[in-house]
């Protein structure tokens, strides 16, 4: 479910009147379907779910399946009528599992010294970076926190905002086949 922007024109970071019910606080888990649907709405932004999605099927096609991904910046804002402008990004997150062949750190640093187009944003319109889920619990609570920090707050005002979670095994065959017919 992606909730409706709020009157700051952003996501809300929670839907209801309770903050500590979880199932209503971003980030909100949803569909690749769901994602076109609600944010297929120009040229602009189009364009950037496409970049979106084909970066998701590079990732898979290396190895990289089971995970998740934060999605957030302009692009899950209402900036076309805040500012005055079409959304220049998808700011993303992928929290993600190493392929079986990459196991071991030095497995690991050569398939990303080997994919490192992948792993060092920005990768075109994308603003993506990496969050291995292979590392000790300690570090991915310390990583989880910062990026959840980051992308729960607009920058510049600090204003509190909601994020997207997209499962990386999701086949977006269908959101792709709906993106297809716009412009």
């Amino acid at each position: 479910m992606i909730p409706l922007f709020n009157q700051s024109g952003v996501l809300p970071p929670f839907v209801g009147t309770d903050p500590t019910v979880m199932a209503g606080c971003s980030p909100y888990h949803v569909k690749s379907t769901e994602l076109v649907a609600a944010f297929a709405t120009s040229p602009e932004r189009n364009s950037l779910l496409r970049q979106l999605f084909q970066y998701r099927a590079d990732l898979r096609a290396i190895g990289i399946a089971t995970g998740f991904q934060w999605l957030d910046g302009s692009f899950m804002e209402n900036v076309e009528i805040v500012r005055g402008r079409p959304p220049k990004d998808i700011d993303l997150v992928t929290f993600a599992h190493r392929p079986q062949h990459a196991q071991t750190l030095a497995q690991w640093g050569a398939f990303i010294s080997a994919n490192s187009v992948l792993f060092l944003p920005p990768i075109g319109n994308l603003d993506a970076y990496f969050v291995d889920l292979n590392l000790p619990v300690g570090v991915l609570v310390s990583r989880t926190a910062y990026w959840a920090g980051l992308f729960s707050h607009q920058r510049v005002t600090a204003l509190w905002k909601g994020l997207l979670q997209l499962d990386l095994a999701e086949d977006d065959a269908a959101a792709i086949s709906t993106l297809g017919a716009l412009p």
